[in-house]
This record gives structure tokens, sequence and C-alpha cells, in this order.
């Protein structure tokens, strides 16, 4: 498959090539599994949490239980290298999926067996559990997709991927809020966890791929850690600096003004019905347009000039949700408004950021490369996000969410910068495009 046929494929394509490929079908399920926990530990408990009372602040800080998708490049290795007890016969991939697998459905029975109320430690142990399990099937899921096609299915794997992940943040967010709204919070988190069996049953029927044994444990580190970062050191030089700042704050708006979303709309008076409506199923699918709108812009305008205009629009989008904050009741029309300009905004630079990202690395370490860079740019919003809580019961709703958007001018110099760097050199990078649905965790 051509980079340009790759750049051209749409929904319509890529249902005709997951009906076509059973590989591209159990990829979709893998992608479903993988997105289901994201927002069950991070905005859906977040509303939980605000509905049972807890403080602000506490919710801040619970937000760190997503740091494990930040480090799971820590034990990485340690899934390449050994095979899981008992689920050995599935192979090294397929066993780690499974146990994987069951573990994040055994932490969403675990959470839904709480009351926040009561028992907020139980939830936060169970979250982090849950946390951990997924960022582990997050490795697994990858090192499989890779394994199961050769290079030049793996656009079409990826894309698969991303579109289950879609459908799964759907199910996470919109499905659970209305079953919520309807059944209450221990029925949405036990139906999340029976939806769990969609990449179980893909794990079991999945091909096995062929696999190499292990390298030592020196010789494992070299390839994975060090030779990577020597190599991104040695191509870069000291421009490595601003870029890795640059990929380390580019999100850091949207991390921290996004654990408060949640509990702004319940403080407001928004039903789960109607922020399930607004945020999770319009805001989807104007965050995938989004996506669109950033892929054509790093093809028609080029990568600096994308992510420079990614920079401004995401950050400055949070000013809408300081005006639907000073409004101070639960108007449907500034919601419907807020989201949609901060959808758009967020999937446009999400996506430029993965073509940013994807142009550091080298074909030699792509994997370990952007496995170490897509930790990266996860880490310092998530640490900064811990503060969210505190933040608002310290400055209000409306100053809060303008910090947040002030957050966004370092990025935007940055992008600056490094764009009249590469003028300077006469040329601007060759960039991978970005897949068609494609979403940064």
């Amino acid at each position: 498959m051509t980079r340009a046929n790759d750049r051209s494929f749409g929904v319509t394509r890529l249902i005709t090539e997951i009906v076509a490929d059973p590989r591209l079908a159990l990829m979709l399920a893998l992608g479903f599994s993988a997105g289901l926990p994201y927002l069950l530990v991070f905005s859906t408990l977040s509303a939980w949490l605000r509905e049972a009372g807890i403080a602000r602040t506490q919710i801040g800080f619970l937000s760190y239980v997503a740091l494990a998708y930040s480090f799971k490049f820590l034990w990485a290795p340690i899934i390449d290298r050994r095979d899981v007890p008992l689920l050995s016969r599935f192979g090294r991939r397929r066993g780690w999926m499974l146990l994987a697998q069951g573990c994040v459905a055994l932490g969403l029975l675990g959470i839904a067996s709480g009351n926040p109320s009561h028992s907020l430690v139980w939830t936060v142990a169970c979250a982090f559990f849950v946390a951990f399990a997924s960022a582990t099937q997050d490795v697994v899921v990858d090192g499989w997709r890779i394994g199961a096609a050769p290079i030049e299915r793996q656009g079409m794997m990826s894309a698969s991927y991303q579109f289950g992940y879609r459908i799964a943040l759907l199910s996470a967010g919109a499905g659970a809020l209305y079953i919520a709204d309807f059944a209450g919070w221990k029925a949405a988190y036990s139906t999340m966890a029976v939806l769990m069996a969609v990449g179980i049953s893909a794990s079991i029927l999945a091909p096995h791929p062929p696999q190499t044994e292990p390298a030592g444990p020196r010789e494992s580190f070299l390839k994975l850690y060090a030779e990577p970062v020597a190599d991104l050191l040695r191509r870069n030089g000291t421009m490595i600096v601003p870029i890795l700042a640059l990929v380390a704050i580019y999100r850091v708006p949207d991390f921290v003004s996004g654990v408060m979303a949640n509990p702004l709309y319940i403080d407001l008076g928004f039903s789960k019905s109607a922020i399930a409506t607004v945020t999770k199923l319009y805001g989807v699918w104007i965050g995938i347009a989004g996506v669109f709108g950033g892929g054509i812009a790093v093809l028609r305008l080029g990568l600096m000039p994308a992510l420079l205009i990614g920079a401004i629009a995401a950050s400055a989008s949070h000013l809408a949700f300081a005006g639907l904050a000073l409004a101070g009741a639960a108007r449907l029309d500034l919601l419907t408004l807020a989201i949609g300009i901060e959808s758009f905004a967020s999937g446009f630079a999400g996506t430029v950021l993965i073509a940013f990202m994807s142009s550091l690395t080298s074909p030699a370490f792509a994997a370990a490369q952007y496995a170490l860079l897509s930790s990266l740019y996860a880490l310092p919003g998530k640490l900064v996000g811990g503060l969210s809580g505190l933040m608002v019961d310290n400055f209000g709703y409306p100053v809060f969410f303008v910090i947040t958007s002030a957050i966004g001018i370092p990025g935007a110099l940055l992008c600056l910068y490094l764009w009249r760097g590469t003028r300077a050199g006469g040329t601007e990078a060759e960039v991978p495009a970005p897949a068609p649905g494609g979403a940064v965790q």
C-alpha cells in the first residue's frame, strides 16, 4: 500500500477492508477492548465521584491513577521476554492480552461493587488496578499488531484499531453515562466489565504471530532504551531540547482542563444524559472531524504551520468553557458550543502531534522511540492535572479555564521557534501521514 493510498482511505473503505481481512476485524475488537477502560478511570469516573460528593481537589488528585499509561514503557520489556504461567499455550502475546483483559474486567467489577462516598480508597485502588492492566493491554496489543501483519498492512491495522478505540470511547463515555442515569453507576460499570468479553474473544480467536526468542537482559536494555535515545540525540543535536520540551507541554492544557470538565457539568446542573449526548456523542464525532482536519492541514500547509495552529486552537478553545462557567446555569446551547469548539481543536491538535512525533522517529527504532515520546507527552499534563481540583477550589471555574488556556502560550512559542529552525535549515521534515481516526491517549 502506498503512502498516497494510506492518506486517502475513509470509513467506507475501512469497513470494506475489515470485512475482507479477518485480522482487521480482530484489530477492531482489540481496539475496542483497549479504548474501553480509559474513560472509566478518567472522566466518567470523575462524574461519579463528583455526584457522590467527592471534593474537586480529591478528584483532581485521583486523576493520577492514569499515570500508569505514561509509565507503561517500564514494564514492556518484561512482557516481551516472559510468558504468562498457565496461559502460555496461547502464545506470549495472546497470553498477556488475556491476562490483562481479565484483570480490567475484574477491576471494573470491583469499582461497581464499591461506593465512593463510603469507600473511596477501594474505588481508587480498583481504578489504579484497571489503569495498570489497561496500560499493559495497550503494550501487548501493539506488539501483536506489529507481528500479525506485514509492514504494508500496518496502516490499515492501525486505522482499524483507532476505529474500534473510538467506538469504545462512545461506549465508556456516553453509554456509561446513559446507563448510570437510568440504572445507576453500579449497573454502568458492571456492563462495561461484561463488554470486555469483546476483547477476550478476539484474543482467543486471534492467530498466533511469529515471535523470536528474547535477547539477553543487557542486549535488550541497549536495544529498547539506550540505542533509541542515542539515535534521537545524534540526529537532532541541540535542537532535541526544544523538541522534547514541545512534546512534553503541547497537550498539557487539554490534560489539565479535562479532569475538571465533568465536575463542571455536574456543578452547573446538567443531567448525565445531557452530558452524554453533548460531550460523548456529539463531541466524539466533532473530534473525528478535527482529526481529519489536522491530517489535511499537515498535507496542505506543512507540519510546522499545522502544529502552530493546533497549539493555538487547542488552548484557546478552553475560553469557551470559561464562558460556560460564567453563565452559571445549565445552558445546553453554551455547552454544545463549548464542546464543539474544544472537540474539533483537540482532535486537530492530537493528529498533528502524532505526525510530529512520527517525524522524529527513525525506521530502525520507530516503536521504541515512539513509545518514549508518547510517554513523555502524556506525563507532564497528568502530573499537573492532579492539581486541577485544587486550582478550581482556589480560583473558581472561569479563572481555572483561563489559566489552562494561557498554559498553551509556551507551546505556541516553541512551535514558532522550531518552525524558524526548519525554515533556516532550508527544508521541513518529511512527515508520515497520520491515519484518519488516530487518537493520542
